[in-house]
């Protein structure tokens, strides 16, 4: 067996054998924490000030590497625990290392409440004989759906469905697909931290690499991959050479290389979330130029509130749950192709922006983040004091029924 150990920056501090009994939640998740912020750092964060909060990502292979958890802590609360393991292992070592690193940190058996999140039902794979009180599966996207997908992941995920006590879905459409797999089945669509986008409505002061770009602009923020049209965009900037397409953004799963090179397409990189406000406070138009493909069949864009937030109009292709509210209310034009982006742009420019920013921020103030992580946090207490009265009244002295007298 190979040698693993724990290692941890300086300022960290190991909880998990504490004797305090605030529950510990552990996430297992297929996204990293420093990528994009998104759905799972929005609740993660929130979580925090209710559980001691553990994310604990997909592993790092480095040469030679003996296998040992890094584990680090963010402003937010939450700690990051990455698995470090040696190149060239089989997957059946891959997934024992895991479950050995993960076993050692946090321990078999669950020493106080412990909640079990996950993001991808892959991490079941190297924890299912690991105990927790309550089991949760966020299921934000279709995984099965996306490029590279492991074939075991709809058997893992029929395997979670079995064990988990409480599902949460990312998207109507998502919810329609798998309300009837488990007996409690949340629709919890994408939320808005509306206090930081909407900063994007005052605040006019352009990035040093977006300064020098024309108007009008159409923009894009989020991971540019397969789910991305990028021959839409080609069109749209082919179609309007004096617009300029602003896209923000990682690449990743697909070749750079393939992107449209024009003088009116601005590839721009990755951005911290912190600075998005100051980039969408320059555009005109957010575009959503989505793929209708098996990858965006269930997907429910987090862009979409954010982008309203801000106050900047957005078209998007017809991504289902897009359309239904957004398009169907007129927060949000549809289009199905160069055309009609640009047909849908010109309309936008020439409408009175109030009556719609009225109507955007009357739909907005029904959700935020916070609401959704409340909601989400009830329905695992609820869970919890029923495990609980479960364990308490097992404890009891049983008498045997007599008739009276």
């Amino acid at each position: 067996m190979l040698e693993r150990s724990i290692t941890q920056s300086h300022a960290f501090r190991l909880p998990f054998n504490s004797s305090d009994q605030v529950p510990l939640l552990v996430c297992f998740s297929h996204l990293r924490w420093d990528f994009v912020w998104q759905r799972p750092q929005h609740l993660l964060s929130r979580a925090a000030k209710h559980y001691d909060v553990l994310m604990i990502e997909e592993p790092l292979f480095k040469p030679s590497a003996k296998p040992h958890m890094e584990i680090s802590e963010r402003p937010q609360g939450v700690r990051i625990a990455v698995p470090i393991l040696p190149e060239g292992l089989s997957q059946d070592d891959v997934v024992i290392e895991q479950h050995d690193l993960i076993e050692a940190l946090i321990g078999h058996e669950a020493k106080r409440p412990r909640i079990f999140w996950y993001y991808t039902p892959m991490a079941l794979a190297f924890t299912s004989d690991l105990e927790c009180d309550v089991c949760v599966y966020d299921n934000m996207d279709e995984l099965s759906l996306f490029r590279g997908a492991s074939r075991e992941l709809m058997a893992l995920e029929n395997r979670l469905f079995a064990r988990c006590d409480l599902v949460f879905t990312g998207g109507m459409s998502l919810f329609e697909a798998k309300r009837n797999r488990h007996r409690s089945v949340h629709a919890f669509p994408s939320s808005i931290d509306f206090d930081h986008f909407s900063k994007a409505r005052n605040h006019k002061q352009d990035p040093a690499d977006q300064i020098a770009i024309p108007r009008p602009r159409l923009g894009f923020f989020g991971v540019i991959d397969e789910r991305m049209d990028i021959d839409l965009v080609s069109e749209v900037a082919e179609l309007r050479p004096d617009w300029q397409l602003v896209m923000i953004g990682p690449v990743v799963k697909i070749d750079p290389a393939s992107l449209p090179r024009r003088e009116n397409i601005h590839w721009l990189g990755g951005k911290a979330y912190s600075e998005l406000p100051d980039y969408l406070s320059g555009w005109d138009i957010g575009f959503m130029p989505f793929a209708l493909n098996e990858a965006t069949k269930f997907i429910s864009p987090t862009k979409t509130p954010e982008f309203l937030a801000a106050g900047v109009p957005v078209i998007s292709t017809a991504i289902t749950d897009v359309v239904r509210p957004y398009g169907d209310k007129g927060l949000v034009e549809i289009a199905a192709n160069g055309g009609e982006v640009v047909e849908k742009a010109e309309f936008i420019f020439s409408r009175r922006r109030e009556p719609w920013l009225i109507k955007v921020d009357r739909h907005l103030a029904a959700g935020s983040w916070d609401k959704t992580w409340s909601t989400m946090h009830k329905l695992m207490q609820d869970v919890m004091g029923e495990e609980s009265s479960s364990r308490d009244a097992s404890s009891l002295p049983v008498y045997a029924a007599t008739p009276a007298e």
